[in-house]
């Protein structure tokens, strides 16, 4: 498949569903989450650990820190059982729905289908059931979204298992430390357009296999040993299904353009996104 080479709109001029409520406790009674501290504190949860069944079906050993805390989500490093071939995991589990950062996330659920009659209907009078029910539909997004992306050769963590409210994914870094953001990192002024460049070849890859990031920013692309790695894509929509498919493409594609530009890296996102959207609506991806 050829990708299309975005030089010629480049100028000359270089220029985790719920997440368990915790609290200090003085039990002795272990978990995983007892074994990860923050600050001078050590955590237990105040219900069933999600990342259990993960030790349970041995995935994992145990957890060793907690990696970021963010609107969605919070990402703890685990160490990986030797049966899984790599060293570190990385589980992210789900903050409810109420404490997620997308409040109005309408526009990213536009499209997605529920099959069940109870539960669509459920999910329409937004009762309790219908808000659980969604809030396990977000997480089953990303999970099949990455699993979609990851087949295709995407740049995005290889996902293991999910389990309840938590994701096990690809750890991106070492035991040194994990990938840091793009937005944390100052880039090499001659290496800035080739990023740029295979930061839209990404864009356009995950369109051909129907995906639209709807929230890609420098926040959710990690650099590790010198690549980029897209994460976050619970509220990907499908540009199938989803009317503001476009829009959310135009904004993804604009957020790169405008952190690049620091780098100069010079692009018009606006013939860059609707280059992408008719090649793709003309099947010429």
């Amino acid at each position: 498949m050829q990708y299309m080479d975005y030089t010629d709109l480049i100028d000359d001029e270089p220029v985790l569903q719920r997440t368990a409520r915790t609290r200090t406790r003085k039990s002795k009674q272990p978990t995983l989450f007892s074994k990860t501290e923050s600050g001078s504190d050590v955590h237990e949860t105040e219900q069933d650990d999600p990342l259990q069944p993960f030790l349970d079906e041995g995935w994992i050993k145990g957890v060793l820190h907690v990696v970021k805390s963010g609107k969605e989500a919070t990402v703890y490093c685990c160490e990986a059982s030797a049966s899984t071939g790599v060293e570190l995991l990385a589980a992210k589990v789900y903050r409810s729905r109420n404490n997620r950062g997308f409040k109005n996330d309408a526009i990213y659920q536009e499209g997605r289908l529920v099959l069940d009659t109870h539960e669509r209907r459920a999910v329409k009078k937004k009762s309790r059931v219908g808000r659980t029910i969604q809030a396990g539909e977000w997480i089953n997004h990303e999970w099949e979204t990455l699993r979609a992306l990851h087949a295709a050769g995407a740049a995005v963590p290889r996902p293991y298992a999910q389990r309840g409210d938590a994701l096990l994914m690809e750890y991106v870094g070492d035991r040194d430390g994990a990938g840091a953001p793009l937005y944390r990192l100052s880039i090499d002024r001659h290496k800035a357009r080739g990023l740029f460049e295979f930061a839209m070849a990404q864009v356009e890859l995950w369109l051909t296999h129907n995906r639209v990031h709807a929230d890609l920013s420098p926040y959710n692309v990690l650099v590790a040993q010198g690549r980029l790695v897209f994460i976050d894509f619970p509220q990907a929509v499908d540009p199938r299904s989803n009317s503001n498919a476009l829009a959310l493409l135009e904004r993804d594609i604009a957020n790169m353009c405008r952190y690049w530009e620091q780098y100069g890296v010079r692009a018009d996102a606006h013939r860059i996104s609707r280059t992408m959207w008719g090649r793709y609506i003309r099947g010429g991806m």
